[in-house]
């Protein structure tokens, strides 16, 4: 039979309500009988009981979180981190993918399903400017990404334009000048990649350096296929360049592949960064130079927000927060020897 709080309480020697405060976070619990509480709900593998929960308290102890696409490696890892944040509370995830769809991403907010939850961390990829009267639900949001800002809800994000700037800023204190760039979107100005464009642009123009057209190689999505399809591409037409900048680190892995495939050596004729320090850039060969967004930093400030609204959702005007960024020089731009971290 499963477990129940009072065989958790009997194991721990604590009282049936100490042992639902543990559960519940409630900050004024010692932190040896946390510990032992701990201990005892980990022997035992007690599970909550979120319909019994939800008819004492209101409340269910999960959340919902909706995403685009977890086959991109980002997506995948950033959900690990809010799942991984929101342990810490207690809460439970349910994971709802979007496919990038915007009917989905519509259905998402009004889905009967979210009554399962407390509220949702969400982030939309079809969703723009022009629909942040859509954005609503019955339960707390808090937005994620770059399509929508200003609207009624939390929203967490990053430094995407500093962030790019400092990744080509990278770049040209290495002596490279000829940046091509993969993955821009075509006529797109809000958004991770014409944020991350605009970066690149303000760093050229910092250097005097005139900005070219022809080394900006445009696609639909950001996965490796697309960034190997864009450097073919660049190839082909007889592109110039001496280091690539892809704006997403999948991107420029595809990138690096075909560079190789064409005979050029990385980062000796073509420098190479990317942009969101995924765990595999490290494996890669060469290891990838990259930028690191602050992911751990978005879920924790994103479950941080989302139940602070959720214990009392009129506390005041919607909050922005951009995490930090650090740039993480690897083999594809500096070779064997990578020194330390830069910070923004």
């Amino acid at each position: 039979m499963a477990a129940t709080l009072h065989d958790v309480a009997r194991v721990a020697g604590v009282s049936f309500k100490t042992v639902s405060n543990v559960i519940n976070n409630h900050p004024h619990v010692r932190d040896t009988t946390r510990a032992r509480v701990e201990e005892a709900i980990a022997a035992l593998g007690y599970r909550p009981n979120l319909t019994a929960r939800s008819l004492r308290s209101g409340h269910t102890g999960a959340i919902t979180l909706a995403l685009p696409q977890l086959s991109l490696p980002y997506f995948a890892e950033l959900a690990d981190s809010v799942i991984e944040a929101a342990a810490k509370h207690g809460l439970v995830v349910l994971i709802e993918q979007t496919g990038a769809d915007r009917g989905r991403e519509l259905e998402v907010m009004a889905s009967p399903r979210l009554k399962m939850s407390d509220g949702l961390i969400f982030s939309p990829l079809e969703l723009g400017q022009e629909d942040v009267d859509l954005i609503k639900a019955e339960v707390p949001i808090v937005l994620l990404g770059e399509r929508v800002f200003n609207s009624k809800s939390d929203h967490v994000t990053m430094q995407n334009v500093a962030a790019a700037r400092a990744a080509t800023e990278h770049l040209l204190s290495l002596g490279r000048t000829r940046i091509a760039v993969v993955g821009a979107h075509q006529g797109e100005v809000i958004g991770s990649a014409g944020l991350r464009l605009s970066g690149y642009r303000e760093a050229l123009a910092a250097r005097n350096i005139p900005y070219d057209d022809g080394i900006v190689a445009y696609v639909r999505d950001w996965h490796r296929s697309n960034g190997a399809a864009a450097m073919h591409d660049l190839l082909d037409r007889g592109a110039t360049f001496d280091a690539v900048f892809g704006l997403n680190d999948t991107l420029a892995q595809g990138a690096v592949r075909v560079l190789q495939e064409a005979g050029y050596r990385v980062p000796d004729d073509v420098a190479v960064i990317g942009f969101d320090d995924l765990d595999e850039t490290r494996y890669s060969l060469p290891t990838l130079s990259t930028v690191d967004p602050g992911r751990a930093e978005i879920a924790e400030t994103a479950i941080k927000l989302l139940m602070e609204r959720i214990k009392n959702p009129d506390a005041g005007p919607p909050r922005e927060v951009e995490s930090a960024f650090r740039i993480v020089p690897r083999e594809s731009t500096v070779g064997g020897q990578a020194p330390p971290r830069v910070r923004d």
